[in-house]
């Protein structure tokens, strides 16, 4: 709390596979939050190395997917103290290029483009590893970004298993920069509770983007149906649903 007021988190939860998106307010960083969220959610989770996250993996519902962007951005900073990080930052660049060129390809294909491909540069980034762990200075930067590595290390490599995952979570962190955006703009959300309404609004005018709807086609359309839709229909309101069901029609 400064100055009168009070810090506050949103989280984003991102289903690709669906198309949708929901942003949630709590009032702290605490687990509680994502513990609730998540409270029926079985499957994999695509996160960073939030140790908020490490309740939910040990229920062995949820299997933790590790994130290359974030094990990337400590051997960048590191780079600019110690050339030492430079062979990791070039091998990871060319797990992204394999990713590049299975951008289009079926979830099967992309999975055995990585397997012949992926898995022989996972094999040198953790013989690297293994190199600098012996040599480097445990709280230098290069240290920190080769600690992460090795912590992440199991959930790093889960890509390479399913075709459907991502090699990053950037997808789900593209979703935060409405936020930082409207953070800028008008700084306050006023209240947890004008927090959680924001939270609202933004899954749902995101959620929109996601299946080419315009929000504001959607939210005008929905506002009109949503006080005699059938309870049982309710599905048909999100903005994926609404696509499917009205949104031709509307658009006429």
């Amino acid at each position: 709390e400064q100055g009168g007021s009070r810090k506050g988190r949103l989280w984003t939860y991102l289903d690709p596979i669906g198309q949708q998106v929901v942003f949630d307010a709590t009032a702290t960083h605490e687990r509680d939050g994502p513990e609730a969220f998540l409270a029926a959610f079985r499957g994999d989770l695509h996160a960073d190395a939030y140790t908020g996250y490490d309740a939910l993996y040990a229920t062995g519902r949820i299997r933790e997917i590790g994130c290359w962007a974030h094990a990337r951005r400590g051997f960048v900073e590191a780079l600019t103290t110690d050339v030492r990080a430079a062979l990791t930052v070039a091998l990871i660049q060319q797990l992204y290029q394999v990713e590049r060129g299975g951008a289009e390809l079926s979830a099967d294909a992309r999975r055995a483009l990585r397997r012949e491909h992926s898995l022989p540069l996972l094999a040198k980034i953790q013989i690297e590893r293994d190199q600098l762990g012996r040599t480097v200075l445990p709280k230098s930067p290069l240290g920190d970004a080769v600690r992460y590595l090795t912590n992440q290390w199991a959930a790093l490599q889960r890509f390479v298993e399913d075709g459907h995952l991502a090699i990053d979570n950037n997808r789900a962190e593209n979703q935060l920069r409405v936020i930082a955006l409207g953070r800028k703009n008008w700084l306050f959300a006023g209240s947890l509770e004008g927090a959680r309404r924001a939270a609202l609004l933004y899954s749902l005018v995101q959620s929109c983007t996601l299946v080419d709807v315009p929000p504001f086609d959607y939210l005008k359309d929905v506002l009109l149906r949503v006080a005699t839709h059938p309870q049982h229909l309710i599905g048909q309101l999100t903005p994926k649903g609404w696509a499917a069901t009205f949104g031709r029609r509307a658009a006429a």
